[in-house]
């Protein structure tokens, strides 16, 4: 009976282990996910913080007249530049940053993000084309909480289609609000980008005109 009562201990602890190992494999991914995890914060975004901001985000005042003068970043290497290669990027990049377009972003370049690792470069890559940045929020809410995912995409766009993007989904792209998403919408359908440029630049910049042209497509 001894033996038997043994035998049978033994086996629950195997049962255990492989039940343990399993649970251990299928939580492997968001395990080290969360652990690279850095504490939302507010980003500011290059191309439309204020230099009091910038000034306030730890960066010099050289580097910030630098950055007033060069943008809007229409890419995001261009950002690198103007920092410099004497710049702590890691330490930047939790505070200021140029929103990538996730969906022509290489994967190695998605890494440059605080926390993103291997394995969520890889994640960010694997659902590649995003349709909307509600897509984004379902699919990487797979590997971490609402809050990361949260973080996360304030460091990245996706890109709408003029003539067929929903109202929420022009709100969403960065720095472009209700009055600007309504201009938007009251020229479709658009022929070309010309008529983009023509329409929306009655009611800003030049520069803004070509930071906003970065955020949209037509078929």
């Amino acid at each position: 009976m001894k033996n038997q009562l043994t035998l049978a201990l033994s086996a629950l602890l195997v049962l255990s282990s492989c039940d343990f190992k399993k649970e251990e494999s299928k939580t492997e991914a968001k395990e080290e996910v969360q652990s690279k995890a850095v504490t939302t914060a507010i980003l500011l975004n290059a191309n439309l913080a204020s230099e009091a901001s910038l000034l306030g985000a730890g960066l010099s005042q050289e580097v910030v007249t630098e950055i007033m003068n060069e943008r809007p970043f229409l890419a995001f290497e261009s950002f690198v530049e103007v920092l410099g290669a004497s710049s702590d990027l890691d330490a930047v990049f939790t505070k200021v940053f140029v929103p990538l377009n996730i969906n022509d972003t290489a994967e190695d370049t998605f890494k440059l993000i605080p926390g993103v690792g291997d394995r969520m470069a890889h994640e960010f890559e694997e659902y590649k084309p995003y349709v909307n940045l509600n897509q984004f929020r379902k699919e990487i809410g797979k590997y971490v909480d609402e809050q990361e995912v949260a973080r996360l995409e304030q460091y990245i766009f996706v890109p709408i289609e003029l003539n067929t993007a929903q109202e929420d989904d022009i709100k969403n792209l960065p720095g472009v609000g209700s009055k600007m998403t309504h201009e938007f919408l009251e020229y479709r359908p658009y022929e070309n980008m010309a008529q983009f440029n023509k329409e929306i630049g009655k009611y800003v910049d030049e520069a803004e005109l070509s930071r906003l042209a970065r955020l949209v497509y037509l078929h």
